[in-house]
């Protein structure tokens, strides 16, 4: 009977374990495999289970939770990580962030949404079409705006862009009246100004 405890024994004691990454070791599958090690063995080949929707790729050093699926350390899986020096901190109750270990950042705010580059760049990529709805306005804070296509203000009830009222502007001329005696007119060359 006391075997029997002590085994029982050993084996609650082996359900959870900490160790640390010392890298990925291979992220191609249904499933993410890392090695860690802790004080008293290193492991490869470690399933990682995730939230869906999320993915990461872990630096070096990070903190992992490790259970040993009924109490076999060879059966186990890692079920929590975490890397504390880039760690994105002092969240308000109920926000959510991503964030990657370069500083970029997606902060579900209690005022605001905030999207944080970090000096990056950022791409939206094969969007059929895209709809941003603010009940004020839009602003853009750069120094030039560029745009492939055409423009169209006032899209609901106009149809002529940008580029068509430019060209038409471009090529339009003035009658020059009362030039010469009598009620003859004549007509400006286009503009010397184009837009």
């Amino acid at each position: 009977m006391n075997d029997a405890l002590a085994r029982l024994y050993r084996r609650i004691t082996m359900l959870v374990g900490i160790g640390r990454t010392t890298g990925v070791s291979d992220d191609s599958g249904t499933t993410q495999k890392l090695q860690y090690k802790t004080p008293f063995d290193i492991r490869g080949d470690t399933l990682r289970m995730t939230e869906f929707g999320f993915s990461s790729g872990l630096p070096a050093g990070s903190d992992v939770l490790i259970l040993s699926l009924g109490g076999d350390r060879s059966s186990q899986v890692i079920v929590a990580t975490n890397h504390g020096s880039t760690r994105y901190g002092n969240l308000n109750p109920g926000e959510t962030v991503i964030y990657d270990a370069q500083g970029k950042s997606v902060l579900l705010g209690k005022e605001q949404l905030t999207v944080t580059c970090a000096g990056q760049d950022i791409e939206v990529l094969e969007a059929r079409n895209a709809t941003i709805t603010a009940s004020v306005k839009v602003r853009f804070e750069a120094p030039l705006a560029e745009c492939t296509g055409d423009i169209v203000d006032n899209c609901d009830s106009n149809s002529v862009s940008l580029k068509a009222l430019r060209e038409a502007y471009n090529a339009h001329g003035h009658e020059v009246k009362n030039v010469q005696g009598g009620n003859d007119a004549r007509t400006s060359e286009k503009t010397n100004k184009g837009v």
